[in-house]
């Protein structure tokens, strides 16, 4: 009786969450992800039981807490990876505002552990790195910038972006950490780029760069000392460049076996900076190469599917995460190799570290957020909205 009265409702009905994100999702960087991390644990029972006995602890100490960590970072990773681009674009936001505050309360409360650069905050039990959490974050709030200078009568955001970019560079260069801050500019100049920044500009920037380089050269110590020995034409065998050196020529192609290697008893950073010298000796060539192509999957997917992508947004920000995400790997394994001079950068999900394992699980959280496959609509009815 109701329905002859009222007519029959129609039910939506609705798709469960998870079969959409497992039907959405990259499957493939979503694997290379989890093999990466497989990969760090694999590396972390050889690297870091060294360092344990050095430090008095049980052997698989650094393991179990990699573990942890890395347990942590997924969960991270799959739960954002369900949320929406405007999600994505709020915790952003969110995120680089507590991490930004964070770096500005370094001096203060910061310290350096003897390394000559404050970047950590110490808590006993775990520290914190600030700058790792603020580079997905600013990625997103950068982009947002300049997504927005694409819509009519929109604000100049690339000139807010640019501002914005030099500010965190000075922050990070104080530190000085010049790793961090050289990403942050590069993962900027590739949004700046793909939002239509003209080349000639960029030429620029990169003018103004070397400049500051120069600069950094002449008045931090900390800085000059790192260009100096990797200008230098002999390599000092008692130094982590030289044992890394050593390890990777004497892993060959197959490696020298598992539990063989002798240069995480040498390296002090073995199972963090320098961990991709640990894969070359224990097994070769063929896992370092399997490592890169992981790395390779994640980016070079990521890009492929934003480039369908109709969202100036969501292709920005997913460019720019999936580019700093590989440069990272490329400028640790540049170190290790001595192709660049050293950065005290992780190799993402591979090194130990809470702040760096964490920190790469959200980032690529929001990178699978964001080359989620979703409905699309014509270029012919965006150009009629935008005319409108």
């Amino acid at each position: 009786m109701t329905e002859m009265i009222f007519g029959t409702v129609s039910v939506r009905t609705v798709d469960p969450i998870l079969p959409r994100w497992w039907r959405t999702i990259d499957k493939w960087a979503l694997g290379a992800i989890l093999m990466l991390f497989g990969v760090g644990m694999l590396l972390g029972l050889a690297a870091s039981v060294p360092l344990a006995e050095k430090n008095g602890l049980e052997a698989f100490y650094y393991v179990k807490r990699q573990a942890f960590f890395g347990i942590v970072a997924l969960g991270m990773a799959m739960g954002i990876s369900m949320m929406t681009p405007t999600q994505v674009r709020r915790l952003g936001v969110i995120g680089f505002v507590f991490a930004f505050l964070a770096i500005l309360a370094l001096p203060v409360f910061g310290t350096d552990f003897g390394k000559g650069a404050v970047r950590w905050f110490s808590f006993g039990f775990a520290s914190v790195q600030p700058s790792e959490f603020l580079k997905p974050g600013f990625v997103i709030i950068a982009a947002w910038f300049i997504a927005a200078a694409h819509e009519v009568a929109g604000p100049p955001g690339r000139l807010y972006s640019f501002l914005l970019t030099c500010i965190i560079v000075v922050a990070l260069a104080l530190q000085p950490d010049f790793g961090q801050a050289s990403l942050v500019l590069f993962s900027w100049m590739v949004m700046y780029f793909i939002g239509g920044a003209p080349i000639t500009l960029l030429v620029g920037i990169g003018g103004l760069t070397a400049a500051g380089g120069v600069f950094a050269y002449n008045m931090s110590e900390h800085f000059a000392r790192r260009i100096n020995g990797f200008l230098s034409t002999e390599i000092d065998p008692r130094t982590q460049i030289g044992y890394a050196t050593n390890a990777i020529q004497e892993g060959g192609f197959f490696g020298v076996g598992v539990g063989e290697g002798t240069v995480k008893w040498s390296l002090p950073d073995a199972h963090t900076d320098f961990i991709i010298a640990v894969a070359a000796e224990e097994y070769g060539l063929i896992l370092v190469i399997l490592i890169i192509a992981l790395y390779a999957t994640v980016v070079v997917r990521s890009l492929l599917r934003l480039m369908r992508e109709r969202d100036p947004f969501t292709r920005l920000a997913g460019a720019g995460l999936a580019c700093a995400f590989g440069v990272q790997a490329l400028i640790n394994m540049g170190v290790a190799v001595r192709l660049l001079p050293a950065k005290g950068m992780t190799l993402p999900f591979v090194s130990y570290g809470g702040s760096s394992v964490i920190a790469s699980g959200i980032a690529v959280g929001m990178l699978l957020a964001l080359t989620r496959s979703r409905p699309q609509g014509q270029i012919s009815d965006i150009l009629a909205h935008r005319r409108h």
